[in-house]
């Protein structure tokens, strides 16, 4: 999974944090949740803020 898999990554996230208000999330945990998922194989210093929005909305959107 990469960066630009914001979808997927939004869908892992929602279910290995299922607890976790993603609307209440830093960028800068959101960073690490995303290169702490298993599936995620990508340049961790490429999650800039805009990539990150992306996949905070997304996973917002998943848990709604």
């Amino acid at each position: 999974m990469k960066w630009t898999d914001i979808q997927q990554i939004a869908e892992a996230l929602h279910r290995k944090y299922p607890d976790v208000d993603p609307a209440r999330i830093n960028f800068v945990d959101l960073h690490n949740k995303v290169v702490d998922l298993e599936e995620f194989d990508d340049d961790h210093r490429r999650g800039g803020e805009r990539i990150l929005e992306a996949i905070q909305q997304a996973w917002l959107d998943e848990a709604s």
